[in-house]
């Protein structure tokens, strides 16, 4: 059931990194064929914002995607849901909130 759960935030978070990614892209596409100077533009957001915001979230899918892949192997190694520096026991509640924490409350 653990790995089921960890597969599936692993799918989102691909998902999710994806679907920025080609945002992303576009982002850079349309600003390379553009010659807008958009840093002065008071009507809204500029390219550099965007993309700055864009680089950002992908970042975090993709550290997600790492987190879940570090869990997947406690879960391969028996180790899951085990405190990596105290060596108790997480709880319940904070697996449920974060699946691929690996540090109980008190250690975190």
């Amino acid at each position: 059931m653990v790995r089921d759960e960890l597969l599936r935030l692993r799918a989102r978070a691909e998902a999710e990194a994806a679907t920025l990614a080609r945002d992303l892209e576009a982002l850079f596409l349309a600003s390379r064929d553009s010659n807008a100077d958009d840093e002065h533009d008071p009507e809204g957001a500029t390219i550099g914002f965007e993309r700055a915001q864009l680089t950002a979230l992908l970042a975090g899918a993709r550290e997600r995607i790492a987190d879940v892949d570090d869990a997947l192997r406690r879960v391969d190694a028996a180790t899951y849901g085990v405190c990596e520096r105290c060596g108790q026991s997480i709880g319940d509640e904070r697996l449920a909130a974060r699946p691929f924490a690996r540090f109980c409350m008190a250690c975190a």
